[in-house]
Order: C-alpha cells, then structure tokens, then sequence
C-alpha cells in the first residue's frame, strides 16, 4: 500500500504534539527580564524537546523518502513511535515545572529511551518489508549513531536518581549528536 497516508498522519501528528508543547509556555506576569526567570525552566525544557521533536520528525522524512510501499507491520510499527512522541509533552512539563527533579527528568529519559528504541524498530520493520538490497537497506547501515543514542539514554536515566542535571546534559549531548545531519539517505537515493 502507499506510504502517503502515513506520512501525512505522522506529519499531523507532530504538529500536534509541538503545538501542545508551545501551550505549555505561560505568559510571564511582569513586564521585565525579571519576570522571565520563573519560566526559564519551562522555556528550556521545550528549547530541548523541540529540537528532539524536529530531529525525529527530519530523520523520520529521511527514512519515508527511502521507503516504496508500507503494511500492516509498519503501519504499527509508525504507530508504536507516534505513541512515545506524544508523551513528549507530558514529560517535558513535568520535567521543566518540577526545576529538573530526579524523578521527572528520569522519566524524560525513559520516554526518549524508549522513542528511540521505537524508531530503530519501525526501520527495522521497513528494512524487513523492503529486503536486504534495498536502497533503504543501503542508506541505513548499522546505525551506529542510534545504538549509541541508546546506551546514553540508558546511562541518564540512572544518573537522573544522582544528579539530574548531569543526566539532562548527556540528554543535550544526545540532541547536538543528531543535529550533526546524518546523510546515509540523503546520499544513498542521490546515486
């Protein structure tokens, strides 16, 4: 089947989720810089959840470009990803309205943990629908970069209960590591 109603579903559901997130910041009540630091937490835990949001909606893109046809699996597999992105919102208020408590930035890192290990499932799944000698097969690799993703993701979570400002830099860390852009697809369907 076509890979076009999922890509606009997906597509409208991250908007969805970056709107929710925008209507989290309030509105400071004053009128000076003054007013602005009790939203500063807020303000940079949707800086950082943006970001994350446009890196997996990017590489998402990238990753449909590379895709001919979808089933059922698929389908599935996209929904189980949507599914962790959406919570995204949830965590990163908690998170941010919290001042960056073990607990809530733990919980940050489980749902990044876990957004993560749904998309290497949902290539994984693409990667079995489309074969072995596929572009796609070609453009992906080994994925280096997401197993890598995944052991921080891991290792925060832990550091959270100690010190979670150590574990929302490896989070940051994380975030600049996928803003380098990842060219496999891109080059891999200009040949």
């Amino acid at each position: 089947m076509s890979k076009n109603r999922l890509e606009a579903f997906s597509d409208g559901v991250i908007a969805i989720i970056i709107t929710i997130m925008v209507l989290e910041l309030k509105i400071p009540l004053g009128h000076d810089f003054e007013s602005l630091k009790p939203i500063l937490p807020v303000f940079l835990g949707y800086v950082l959840s943006f970001v994350f949001i446009g890196i997996y909606w990017n590489n998402h893109h990238h990753l449909l470009q590379a895709t001919h046809k979808v089933n059922g699996p698929i389908l599935w597999a996209n929904m189980h990803l949507l599914f962790w992105l959406s919570l995204v919102p949830f965590v990163t208020n908690w998170m941010s309205e919290s001042n960056f408590a073990a607990l809530p930035v733990a919980l940050y890192g489980v749902v990044l943990f876990f957004t993560a290990v749904a998309y290497f499932f949902l290539s994984q799944t693409l990667l079995a629908h489309h074969g072995a000698n596929s572009t796609l097969s070609k453009a992906l690799g080994s994925d280096t970069k997401g197993r890598i993703s995944l052991g921080i993701y891991a290792l925060a979570i832990l550091v959270s209960f100690f010190v979670s400002w150590l574990a929302i830099v490896f989070y940051i860390f994380v975030t600049i590591m996928w803003l380098i852009p990842d060219r496999r697809i891109e080059e891999t369907m200009v040949k």
